[in-house]
This record gives structure tokens, sequence and C-alpha cells, in this order.
């Protein structure tokens, strides 16, 4: 039998990198997945490409009522949940702590801090008992990159917060795991406004201290966001697991 047979699955900022390849993935096990996105447009580039059991629903994570209306409409379509994935979240352009202005500390913490305990808030009443949450946190958690501070805060405050859900959901058997993913190749360096040239150098940067030498791939990432959410991880809870190539460990 499929690991995720008729599992319903909730991922945000599915319509691409990371979410989209997990969504792949959970859909080839066999879960009902609702993919969520800020972009409609690219959802429904996405929902062209999928096969499955899937509706698209585009809501903004950073928006109470897009919240609302997101857990609202998976359970309209598909009852209960058993899955939810964090996973939707932005970096912007690096930051110095001498420049940080309040909007760009109020954007990244809307979307990568509110976004998630707000989904959560609205989810817990109908994710099914022993069912699970991922959140997609980042190695900034364990180190230190300049100009990343706010971004890097945001991350600190999920994986504490993480530890808080994991105790307060303990009676109902609901397992809260996150991954801490190092230099994946996906769209994000190119959406932080930074000129094409300074993007390549600061990823070549990071895939050098990797010990394995690269960036991973989304299908990396999707792999252990499967592991996580299967039985086959049915006594691992409250930890972040680090897929990042080594890099948090050297």
């Amino acid at each position: 039998m499929k690991k995720l047979h008729n599992k319903v699955a909730i991922i945000t900022g599915a319509n691409s990198g990371i979410g989209l390849a997990t969504a792949k993935l959970y859909l080839k096990e066999g879960a009902k997945v609702v993919l969520s996105g800020r972009r409609k447009e690219a959802l429904d580039e996405v929902a062209a490409s999928l096969t499955g059991d899937f509706i698209t629903v585009t809501a903004d994570v950073s928006i109470a009522e897009d919240n609302k209306r997101l857990i609202r409409e998976a359970i309209n379509a598909y009852g209960n949940i058993d899955i939810l994935f964090l996973n939707a979240g932005v970096v912007l352009k690096p930051t110095p702590t001498d420049e940080i202005t309040e909007k760009h500390y109020d954007e990244i913490f809307n979307i990568n801090v509110k976004g998630p305990i707000l989904a959560i808030k609205e989810a817990l009443p109908h994710i099914n008992d022993a069912g699970t949450i991922l959140f997609n946190n980042s190695v900034v958690t364990q180190r230190g990159f300049d100009g990343l501070g706010i971004y890097s805060a945001t991350k600190g405050a999920l994986r504490a917060y993480q530890r808080v859900l994991t105790s307060e959901v303990k009676s109902r058997k609901i397992r809260v795991n996150s991954i801490a993913p190092g230099p994946i190749a996906t769209d994000i360096f190119t959406k932080m406004g930074l000129p094409k040239d300074i993007t390549e150098e600061m990823g070549k940067g990071f895939a050098q201290r990797v010990p394995l030498g690269r960036f991973g791939t989304p299908e990396e990432i999707a792999k252990s966001a499967l592991f996580l959410v299967s039985d086959d991880a049915s006594y691992i809870n409250g930890i972040e697991l680090e897929v990042d190539g080594g890099m948090s460990q050297i």
C-alpha cells in the first residue's frame, strides 16, 4: 500500500520549489492534496501538470482571512486533515542590522511566523487525532549568515513555537516536526531582488560551506517531508531534521 493512502494533506507555498516537489510526491504516495499559494496563475499552471486527487487554493498565509478560507476549502473538499505542511516562507534581500526597516521586518515575520501560527490555529480542530504537523524551517537556526538576521529570527521563532505546540497537542497524539534544509536549488534566491551575478556568487558561497559541495534539490527535501509525515516516522516527534548536506555540523 502507498505510504499516504487516502490521507488528506495541506501544503502551503505549493506552487514551486520544495512545496511543489512535496505535493507531487504526496500525490504519488496516495494522498489527497490541497495546494496553496499566493499566485493564482502559478497554481493554475501547476494544476495542469499534476495527476491525482487534489485542489488548489489561492491564499496569502500572512492574511488571517486567507488562512481561514484555506482550511475551510480543504474541509469542504475532503473533510478532516491528516497532514499540515507549513512550507510557505520568504527570505527577501539580505539586510544588515543597521539597515533593517519596519517594512522588511513585518513582511518576513508576517509570512514566516504569523502565517504558520494562524494556519495551525484554524486547522487544529479539523486535524485527525494522530495526525501530523510539519514545518519547513532552515539551517539558519544552527548557523549565522550576515544579512539574514530577521529571516533567522523568524526560523528561530518557529523552532521555539514547535516545541510548545508539540506539548500542547500531545493528548491527541498529533506529531509535530520540522525540516531544516540547507541551500536548496529553488528560485528563492532569485526572489531576493539582487542582480543575477551577485545571486550566483552568493549561491557559490553557500555551496562551498556544504560538506557535500553542492546545493540540495527540492526532491531531496520532499523525501524527508514524506518520511516525517508517514507511519515510518511514527515514533519521531518534536524534532528538527537537518537536511543540509552536513552544513550545520561543521
